[in-house]
């Protein structure tokens, strides 16, 4: 289904996003986690890939697989890191062929341990992709007359390569109007900075559904790992003394994470969010946790009039 008409059908959305299998044994094992979600019937699930190649085929496999042998929509990443137009031209063509609906369109992170020279990349800013998908949309050369949704990133705490936030909403906004549906927000623990992001959206006259990643918290591990990973996410003074007091509890650790990642989620729905994307470290627990005490019902997953 093209993202707009998942987007008009359903709500909030509720969806999940799984990280990037390495090896095949790996893909096998994420592939029964995404089956076991499978009965909560998110509106789609996203999956991303790394940088340099070493993953990239098991991801499109894997999405491949999902579209064919499940009831759930993927969304693939689709990154500028280490990518030329030759290359997203045969990743968008296969994609279309599966009939893939929906894409998002993401700068990437800089690979680790290779050599990388950012200047000799086709695609420098996920605005250039973004084009570059919105062209490939309109050859016709997907089944799906409208082509594929395009989704972007938001960074409600600012984008860690602009600090001038000012700058930042002209370069986001110009990402939006160059083509995309919606946007999926990186990872959050603070409410009050995504309520401010999309406030700061509508006062620069972006009206595409904005979407909040919200990642439940399941180790001290995975904590400072995503701390890493998101370059720069706060962790409030209440989320950090409730960790502390437990810290030598895994299991104390994982319910507090997943307490506080159901109360954001209870507030945002109370303040309207469009969506919520949950970051789920490839493991399904945390994620049907708080489905389940959220009451969130199933949805039927069933084709919506494009007309």
């Amino acid at each position: 289904m093209h993202i707009t008409d998942i987007m008009r059908a359903n709500s909030p959305t509720f969806s999940f996003e799984f990280f990037p299998p390495k090896t095949a044994e790996a893909a096998e094992t994420l592939y029964q986690t995404i089956r076991d979600l499978e009965s909560y019937m998110p509106h789609f699930v996203s999956v991303t890939y790394g940088a340099g190649g070493s993953t990239r085929d098991l991801t499109h496999d894997l999405v491949e697989r999902i579209q064919h042998t499940t009831k759930l929509d993927p969304i693939p990443h689709v990154t500028c890191i280490c990518h030329n137009e030759k290359e997203i031209q045969a990743i968008l063509l296969r994609y279309a062929k599966s009939a893939i609906g929906n894409i998002l369109a993401l700068g990437g992170d800089r690979p680790a341990g290779i050599a990388y020279d950012k200047s000799r990349e086709s695609f420098q800013h996920a605005i250039d992709l973004v084009k570059f998908i919105r062209r490939f949309n309109e050859s016709e050369a997907h089944p799906e007359r409208r082509g594929f949704g395009i989704g972007v990133a938001g960074f409600p705490e600012g984008h860690p390569a602009t600090p001038n936030r000012l700058v930042e909403m002209d370069y986001f906004k110009a990402k939006v109007d160059a083509g995309a549906d919606y946007v999926v927000t990186q990872l959050f623990f603070d409410n009050r900075d995504f309520l401010d992001f999309r406030e700061r959206c509508a006062l620069s006259q972006i009206h595409v559904p904005i979407i909040a990643g919200i990642m439940p918290i399941t180790s001290i591990t995975g904590c400072k790992r995503m701390a890493e990973l998101a370059g720069g996410t706060r962790f409030p003074a209440t989320l950090l003394r409730a960790l502390q007091h437990c810290q030598n509890n895994p299991e104390m650790v994982r319910r507090v994470g997943i307490q506080y990642a159901l109360e954001q989620c209870h507030d945002l729905l109370d303040n309207d969010v469009a969506g919520i994307h949950f970051y789920t470290l490839n493991r399904s627990d945390a994620t049907r946790i708080i489905f389940d005490s959220l009451g969130i019902p199933r949805h039927p997953n069933t084709p919506v009039s494009t007309v």
